[in-house]
């Protein structure tokens, strides 16, 4: 993705073949159809020299189009695959607040994927564009958000040091509400839907650690670089952090295929793992059995409960309320 500062104007004469390429984009996606006079004289050349300045933008990916005719005419269309775009400033903003936005919701995927994407043009960005962002950031406020507030800058900050492999230090307010120094190598950021986690190695204990992205304050990116490690799984291992503190913890069969159950249970509430062809092992922690027993049954799914014994008493208290509920309706 390009981003160039504020809108081209027309070229002088003697402008280099990439300056006028880059004209010539931007005139192609400001409208449908271009003649090959009118480019020609918006670029100052001539119509044998607009159709290798085309050329040059095929052999960059770029999908232009010819139109036969008297004039002729030139459209940018659609490719195979997305080439560069060319931003304009009040675009690049447009698409960073949009982005910033994004990577704060609760789709899933769709904050990952604006993450990365907001990871890429930031590396683009001109500075003087920056403190446009931040203003209409501040002065945005979102309904539908995340249970946790994350620092947009902290995330993108993070997103950073995973992408270049740079160490990161912050100050972290554990559950208890301890607070200590961080020095990490950040692996990999994690939403789960409700709140974004980040997977590191923790220089001082020597280990792989799971951090809430809403406990964090002063993060600060290293210039330090650091080698590649054998990590896990980030999503598997997030997912088995965050369930494994819970008071209770549930190991059940589900007879179901894994990669059905795995598209459904999300990270946050548990992992999955194949045991044959029909079955597979879900792991799911909760501070209360009547709500897991409640995320068991939403599944849809037959279960036999390994562990703890006390499900299957909840299980079987339910299913006797609901058996009463449907007799009482009926009747």
């Amino acid at each position: 993705m390009f981003c160039h500062s504020g809108s081209v104007p027309d070229l002088e004469p003697g402008a280099g073949p990439t300056r006028r390429a880059l004209r010539l984009l931007s005139l192609l996606q400001s409208r449908p159809t271009w003649s090959g006079p009118e480019l020609a004289e918006r670029l100052g050349v001539t119509t044998r020299s607009v159709r290798r300045d085309v050329e040059r933008l095929r052999s960059m990916g770029y999908p232009v189009n010819a139109q036969q005719g008297t004039i002729g005419g030139y459209q940018l269309g659609a490719g195979r695959a997305l080439p560069p775009l060319l931003l304009d400033d009040e675009e690049a903003v447009a698409v960073a607040v949009s982005l910033r936005l994004a990577a704060g919701g609760t789709v899933a995927g769709a904050s990952e994927a604006a993450l990365r994407a907001l990871t890429k043009l930031d590396q683009v960005l001109p500075p003087r564009l920056r403190s446009e962002i931040a203003a209409i950031l501040a002065a945005t406020d979102m309904i539908d958000s995340p249970a946790t507030e994350v620092d947009p800058d902290a995330l993108l900050a993070l997103a950073k040091c995973c992408r270049d492999r740079r160490r990161a230090s912050f100050e972290y307010v554990a559950r208890e509400g301890a607070r200590t120094e961080r020095r990490v190598e950040p692996v990999r950021l994690v939403a789960t839907g409700r709140r974004w986690y980040l997977m590191a190695w923790d220089l001082e204990r020597e280990d792989w650690r799971t951090f809430r992205l809403d406990r964090m304050t002063a993060v600060t990116e290293s210039t330090w670089r650091f080698d590649f490690r054998e990590h896990p799984d980030p999503v598997e291992y997030v997912g088995r952090s965050i369930s494994s503190p819970y008071r209770f913890l549930a190991r059940v069969h589900v007879r179901a295929p894994y990669d059905e159950v795995r598209a459904r249970v999300l990270p946050a509430y548990g992992t999955v793992s194949p045991v044959d062809a029909d079955r597979c092992l879900l792991e799911a922690g909760s501070g209360n059995l009547y709500a897991l027993a409640f995320h068991l049954c939403w599944l849809g799914w037959d279960i036999d409960v390994l562990e703890p014994p006390e499900l299957r008493t909840v299980l079987a208290e339910l299913g006797d309320r609901m058996t009463r509920a449907g007799r009482s309706a009926q009747s």
